[in-house]
């Protein structure tokens, strides 16, 4: 891999915790931004409810606690380790999985804070998968011993996903605010393939770790990594304090093209997340290259679309209230006051965000919108509201503004 000159990777031209909330595992297929779904649902014909309007959930990131032991410089949530007040309880939660058929056969990602740390954490897991559901989880790595390993499968989970953001500890350990990190995280790998759970890396996108790309992505090759995503930051939380670490629209499209050519080399899972510019770029370099844009030649790529909060995703607190995104803090409504399925069904910022004749900007007249949809977290934090246009973007629309 050549080296661009700023020193990120490729030579063309993502708490959460970590990315979405956690980072999520096992999400991709029907527009899911990561990882597996069920077995054929990409090509699945049926993309709405029985109303033929409200569009299927097919994935949950559910936040079941917002405890973590970890200190992570990019955290959206700025966990720390002690109780939260105001988490469901076991009851609620269980109820709260009970609903979950009723807007489709979503995936849930446990996440957090660190999942690890609810105490009946595996209790929940298991109970969605009795009821049906996948359950994918979302630790940073460090908690999972050999015993909690074996709940995790005993419980019924599918894969995890661990977050690493660089090659070796001293720069991982630095992002991730606790010396020993790292080598905690490949201790927690090596459980979870000693159990034979299928894991994912999830890595932060910064300018301090884009040059360490490729050697990153020999570590999850060495390691057995099902899958490798990477996270285009989000500033919130703790990471409006990086400041100059986050890159810019250019090196964000830098990066994306890199990444394009990068998933030619190897037959892993590969998948750029919050980062929905890619989906248009993986169809400009593949018109270019006279390339159709299909599951047979793009996989899961080819059948999802960039930002899928509100749309084909949702986000579920600690306390229960409902956002697009865990990076977008959109009260759409809290499940211990209205049921689930109809803040799903009704909400309005719901109801917004599918409708892209109310986005402003650039978003709202681009020809690629339908497949990108821009990010709404970063349009909120940065440009003031979640309809805005995507602030990292540097792609000029061909198509006209609405008069």
């Amino acid at each position: 891999m050549s080296e661009h000159p700023k020193g990120h990777p490729g030579s063309m031209t993502g708490c959460p915790p970590e990315g979405h909330p956690g980072g999520h595992p096992g999400m991709q297929a029907g527009g899911h931004p990561h990882g597996k779904m069920h077995p054929g649902a990409e090509h699945a014909p049926k993309k709405y409810l029985d109303d033929g309007v409200t569009p299927i959930c097919r994935l949950i990131a559910w936040e079941v606690t917002r405890s973590c032991n970890l200190a992570c410089k990019h955290c959206r949530a700025e966990a720390h380790p002690e109780p939260y007040e105001g988490e469901l309880s076991t009851a609620e939660a269980k109820a709260l999985i009970d609903t979950f058929p009723d807007v489709g056969s979503p995936i849930i990602i446990f996440t957090g804070g660190e999942p690890m740390m609810r105490a009946d954490v595996y209790e929940l897991i298991a109970y969605a998968k009795a009821k049906g559901m996948r359950p994918v989880m979302a630790p940073n790595g460090t908690l999972i011993t050999p015993e909690t390993a074996q709940k995790m499968k005993d419980a019924g989970v599918e894969r995890c996903s661990i977050s690493i953001d660089a090659p070796e500890a001293a720069q991982h350990d630095e992002f991730r605010g606790e010396i020993g990190a790292f080598d905690a995280s490949m201790r927690g790998i090596q459980y979870l393939k000693d159990v034979g759970i299928e894991f994912q890396i999830n890595t932060t996108v910064t300018k301090n770790n884009l040059h360490l790309f490729k050697d990153i992505f020999n570590l999850c090759e060495r390691i057995g990594a099902s899958a490798w995503h990477i996270f285009l930051l989000v500033p919130t939380g703790r990471a409006v304090e990086l400041g100059t670490e986050i890159i810019t629209a250019e090196e964000y499209e830098d990066v994306l093209n890199w990444f394009y050519d990068f998933r030619k080399t190897t037959d892993m899972q590969l998948k750029a997340t919050c980062a929905p510019h890619y989906h248009r770029i993986l169809r400009q370099r593949a018109k270019e290259e006279g390339v159709p844009v299909d599951f047979e030649h793009f996989g899961l790529d080819a059948v999802s679309r960039g930002c899928l909060g509100g749309i084909g995703f949702c986000f579920i607190s600690h306390r229960g209230q409902v956002q697009p995104c865990g990076y977008l803090e959109l009260d759409c409504g809290n499940v211990r006051d209205i049921p689930f399925p109809d803040i799903w069904k009704k909400s309005q910022q719901f109801l917004n965000l599918r409708n892209p004749e109310v986005y402003d900007g650039k978003c709202g007249h681009c020809e690629y919108e339908k497949v990108c949809g821009g990010c709404r977290a970063r349009a909120q934090t940065m440009k003031g509201h979640y309809l805005k246009e995507e602030p990292l973007c540097s792609y000029t629309p061909k198509k006209k503004p609405k008069a």
